[in-house]
């Protein structure tokens, strides 16, 4: 079967874009771990083109963490395609990893987002909250299932309220997460 391109969001202001984004859902990914809880990104601007990237996730109450950069995959398109790099594996950075994003949809605040990618392979729905309303949700969902998604793999994100602030627990410097994704764990 043949997937209809996918609608990517036009004009984004990448200024009002930058900050922390909770993930409330995902399809399960093989780098991230599995029992990951107040999994988050937070984008800082480093340049007109390039975008610093955070991704934490907290397991068995340890911060494992990841950092790249992003930018635009066209610079003179006005879609949001992003090309993100991080260098794994986070504790000894040495193989580049490219991937896309593209933000699929974005509320006219800058509140939440559904973010994939065109192989369909991952989906994230992003909320500057750590929660999001049940009815946002589902429309999200709605418009991932309306892209060609096979929502049924969405997963929803444990999240702690309040949510842990800056860096704090313990780091997993030995990043055990990322070795135990490797094998499925």
């Amino acid at each position: 079967m043949v997937q209809k391109e996918m609608d990517v969001m036009k004009d984004v202001d990448l200024k009002r874009y930058m900050g922390r984004w909770y993930e409330i859902a995902s399809f399960p990914s093989r780098f991230q771990p599995k029992n990951g809880a107040n999994t988050r990104a937070t984008y800082t601007l480093r340049d007109e083109r390039t975008v610093n990237v955070l991704n934490e996730t907290w397991v068995d109450g340890k911060r494992g963490f990841i950092e790249g950069t992003a930018v635009k995959a066209n610079p003179d398109s006005d879609e949001a395609k992003l090309k993100v790099k991080f260098y794994v594996p986070p504790f000894m950075p040495v193989i580049p990893v490219v991937g896309d994003y593209w933000v699929l949809y974005l509320d006219h605040d800058y509140h939440h987002a559904l973010i994939g990618q065109p192989s369909r392979n991952y989906l994230w729905i992003l909320c500057r909250q750590n929660h999001l309303d049940e009815e946002i949700y589902n429309q999200l969902v709605e418009k991932a299932k309306e892209q060609g998604y096979d929502v049924s793999k969405l997963r929803r994100t444990t999240h702690t309220d309040p949510p842990p602030e800056g860096d704090e627990g313990p780091k997993d410097t030995k990043g055990i997460w990322w070795i135990k994704s490797i094998f499925g764990k």
